[in-house]
């Protein structure tokens, strides 16, 4: 039995990727059933590493149930049409052209169940790329983020899809709205463009820049946060390990100096003037850092109540006590590996996720989901056998193993 605070309500997800799988994820930790529609191949995140799931659909999918449909076929859209009778919300991110081309519209969902919440997180909003695709990195990339992001000199993207996870978050917020209002057409119609996402994120440099250049006279920006005040960063201890230093204010400037033994400048006391001479600031906290091992530096840092962590690799993160304490992580098995995954940190708000299943096979509840939209058995065994749906085979290889090192003698 489903608990916390959508238990009862059962979602429909047509997604791809991250950002509908990631809505659809904060939906379920919050309680409620989560139906994920695939084709007959599985969503792209099911084949991204050595043919296999990878980290993306471990992370985004636990606890929710697979229903593999052709929805090309006559028999698919049967399906998908009982579905949509009896849910409670829609999220989906295929493009606008494959919605229209699967019946999976606002306009469609709507003829069938006239108070359907229907979410499509969509590449663009209204405008005139509002029929194309976009994805994290054309967020990015024209929503200013990555112009100044260039490890090596070359504009890069972030990394992790945030866009796409804020897109996803975006769409939670928008569906509970929708839950608590009047259900007019217009509020259940919910579109989320990933590229509207992307300038609601850089609103507060969008802003900076526009001040700075009214200011200045001139679109001045820092090439990032670190580096718009200097000894803000990371740093490398004596040991080979990082540091991460917090350093806002003129406090924390003298906090810091105290910690590490350095001698009062009044040069250096007001961060204007460390603006000034960035170069020597930089220098001077690389110097006082690589002078002392990890942990002893920590203890001088702690002392004297400098704001700092340790920059972790990701096989790291969740040994820590912080990562460990209370009930932030869940173990769960898959496929024969074991995992540990954070959850949502609302608390009583969500549903008993600790206990909720693991990613679902592919097509792993067709014949479960069918049943209960009242097909029969023989009905459901003609389907499966026409190809138009897909039940999951338990025995099934999801990854290749990895090649053994050879060996010489």
């Amino acid at each position: 039995m489903k608990t916390g605070v959508l238990a009862g309500k059962t979602v429909v997800e047509l997604g791809s990727m991250i950002a509908a799988p990631y809505g659809a994820h904060l939906l379920n930790q919050l309680g409620a059933d989560v139906i994920k529609i695939e084709p007959p191949a599985g969503e792209t995140t099911r084949k991204l590493v050595r043919g296999g799931p990878s980290g993306s659909y471990l992370a985004f999918n636990r606890g929710k149930r697979s229903l593999c449909l052709d929805m090309t076929s006559e028999d698919g859209k049967e399906a998908f049409r009982s579905l949509i009778a009896s849910a409670d919300i829609v999220l989906q991110n295929l493009s606008p052209s494959a919605a229209r081309k699967l019946g999976a519209t606002f306009e469609d969902c709507n003829a069938i169940n006239p108070d359907i919440i229907f979410c499509h997180i969509k590449g663009y909003g209204a405008g005139p790329l509002e029929e194309q695709v976009a994805s994290n990195p054309i967020a990015e990339a024209a929503t200013g983020v990555m112009y100044y992001n260039r490890p090596d000199g070359r504009p890069a993207r972030l990394g992790p899809s945030y866009h796409d996870q804020f897109a996803g978050c975006y769409a939670v917020i928008a569906i509970l709205a929708a839950l608590h209002s009047d259900r007019s057409e217009e509020r259940r119609n919910i579109e989320i463009g990933l590229y509207e996402t992307g300038l609601h994120i850089a609103a507060r440099d969008l802003l900076g820049v526009q001040l700075k250049s009214q200011l200045l006279g001139r679109p001045e920006q820092e090439p990032s946060a670190e580096f718009s005040i200097p000894g803000y960063g990371a740093y490398e201890t004596q040991d080979g390990r990082w540091i991460y230093l917090v350093m806002l204010t003129d406090d924390h400037w003298r906090k810091f100096c105290t910690a590490v033994g350095l001698a009062h400048d009044p040069e250096l006391a007001t961060l204007r003037r460390r603006r000034a001479r960035r170069p020597d600031v930089e220098q001077i906290v690389s110097g006082a850092v690589a002078a002392f091992g990890f942990d002893a530096l920590v203890a001088k840092l702690d002392a004297a109540g400098v704001g700092h962590t340790e920059v972790l690799p990701l096989d790291r993160v969740l040994d820590t006590p912080q990562a460990q304490a209370g009930q932030k992580v869940s173990d769960f098995g898959f496929a024969g590996y074991d995992f540990q995954t954070p959850e949502l940190p609302l608390g009583p708000l969500l549903g008993d996720v600790a206990g909720s299943l693991p990613p679902p096979l592919l097509g792993e509840h067709s014949t479960q989901i069918m049943q209960e939209l009242g097909f029969s058995d023989a009905r459901i065994a003609d389907i499966l056998g026409h190809g138009s749906a897909v039940q999951a085979d338990p025995e099934a290889t999801l990854w290749a193993k990895p090649r053994q090192a050879e060996t010489t003698g």
